[in-house]
């Protein structure tokens, strides 16, 4: 059974220590540690504060910049203003409209006519395709990925109507999420997490789930997949350990990032007051759900979570009308969602492999820039992008994705393991013809050696 610890009680009251007032960054890090050296100030200035700590309290601070606090402030551009007021009129028709004529079944799709433009629209259109491409999807929505998919899929379960949603309110979670992801990170970024939000979607399109799911489930669901690495710092669990990073003493190094993601997610919730209007009691219990889900993606975990599944299935007594099943199964398809890269088209898998073998490499640079013990995983010299890949598919992602198949034996989860096996087989050979260019190399000097060593005759004169 998951245990959901309560949340603190956020001390906002007490006086905010200066340190904290000059600097923006969602995950402050000890100033005293000069891993990651001084803060850039124009990165500081485009990113909002989650969580800063004041050490001599050893207290956490969930704290959040409502105003530019140290860093001045920008005049608004005239689109954003344009937007807002749009979206406050749709707010008057929408309550007139519920008056005069009862609540609409859906909000219109063109209230947001400046973010779903040409291409990007056409493609949300297909946004339950497993071959979408979220990376053409970020480029033509201006690196605005995550807020564009994330809000259409609200609107096209109808949730924003039917949990009476601000829209203002929605909006500005949204963007407040997308800026707290670290663009600066190679693979955990507000990308990955549309990645996955879409992810999530084609999963809850699935028969099996398309009939359970209530609608308090779905957006549980979407809000897990968009903020599920929320705030993350481009290194893993262990880094944070060995360093003594504050938020492992925090969490008690058990699911650090994962217990920061949550809080980070609930910070913002409680910031926008995006479910402010329903009853306290009800509010906690989302938080708490959310919480389940996001710790669920704990890599750490997957062993435990994967044997209570294969448990289930062997026993056949998933029951999807009972509350706690459909929670768990929406817990394993939100980790199938987080590393489902391995099962898509390997034009896009393989870019995924490469960024998040960039973001390995760049922890294990660091850890041999101070001296510290190198993770395996991490270290850009003892392995390569290929074998890392093959790797995680065996062991970690193709048990996981074939008890998935068994949950739900569709055309989506063949497909999945189809493209698996095409990209190992393809990773499989890109090692091979590594490995051949690497002897062929080796082997030169030793063929010049018997042509005396001179570079300048060709091997047939030396023949003759």
């Amino acid at each position: 059974m998951e245990v959901c610890y309560q949340l603190p009680v956020l001390p906002l009251d007490r006086p905010v220590p200066k340190h904290v007032l000059s600097r923006r960054g969602a995950i402050s890090f000890s100033s005293s540690s000069s891993l990651f050296g001084a803060p850039d100030p124009r990165q500081l200035s485009q990113r909002r504060g989650a969580i800063s700590y004041d050490s001599s309290d050893q207290t956490a601070l969930y704290i959040r910049m409502l105003a530019r606090l140290g860093c001045g402030a920008t005049p608004a551009s005239s689109a954003p203003e344009r937007r807002v007021r749009r979206l406050l009129s749709l707010q008057r028709y929408l309550h007139s409209s519920r008056l005069l004529r009862g609540a609409p079944q859906q909000i219109p799709l063109p209230i947001l006519d400046e973010d779903y433009t040409g291409q990007a629209r056409c493609m949300l259109e297909k946004v339950g395709n497993w071959n979408f491409d979220i990376f053409l999807f970020d480029r033509l929505t201006n690196g605005n990925s995550l807020i564009t998919l994330t809000f259409h899929l609200l609107n096209q379960y109808g949730l924003v109507e039917l949990f009476q949603l601000d829209m203002v309110k929605l909006w500005r979670f949204l963007v407040l999420v997308q800026e707290d992801y670290h663009s600066n990170n190679p693979y955990h970024n507000a990308v990955h997490a549309a990645d996955v939000t879409q992810a999530m979607y084609c999963y809850m399109q699935e028969p099996l789930l398309a009939k359970s799911l209530t609608s308090y489930d779905i957006l549980l669901g979407l809000l897990a997949a968009a903020t599920h690495d929320l705030d993350h710092p481009g290194v893993n669990q262990p880094f944070l350990i060995k360093t003594d990073h504050y938020l492992a003493s925090l969490y008690r190094n058990t699911s650090v990032l994962e217990n920061h993601h949550w809080k980070s997610a609930v910070g913002l919730l409680r910031e926008t007051g995006l479910f402010s209007h329903l009853p306290t009691e009800d509010r906690l219990n989302m938080e708490r759900e959310l919480g389940s889900l996001i710790l669920a993606t704990d890599i750490s975990r997957q062993n435990d979570y994967l044997s209570r599944f294969r448990l289930h299935l062997d026993q056949g007594n998933l029951c999807l009308s009972n509350a706690s099943h459909r929670h768990f199964v929406l817990q394993m398809a939100l980790k199938c969602a987080d590393i489902c890269n391995p099962c898509r088209p390997w034009e896009l898998s393989k870019q995924w492999s490469e960024k998040v073998t960039d973001e390995f490499f760049q922890q294990g640079d660091i850890e041999k820039k101070h001296k510290l013990e190198v993770n395996p995983l991490c270290d850009r010299e003892v392995n390569t992008v290929g074998n890392i890949q093959i790797g995680f598919m065996t062991y970690v992602a193709k048990p996981l994705f074939a008890e998935w198949a068994r949950f739900s034996d569709t055309r989506l989860s063949q497909t999945m393991l189809g493209h698996m096996g095409l990209n190992k087989a393809s990773w499989v050979s890109l090692q091979q013809q590594e490995q051949s260019s690497s002897a062929a190399e080796e082997a030169e000097p030793g063929a010049a050696a018997a042509t005396g060593g001179s570079k300048d005759i060709p091997q047939g004169s030396a023949a003759s």
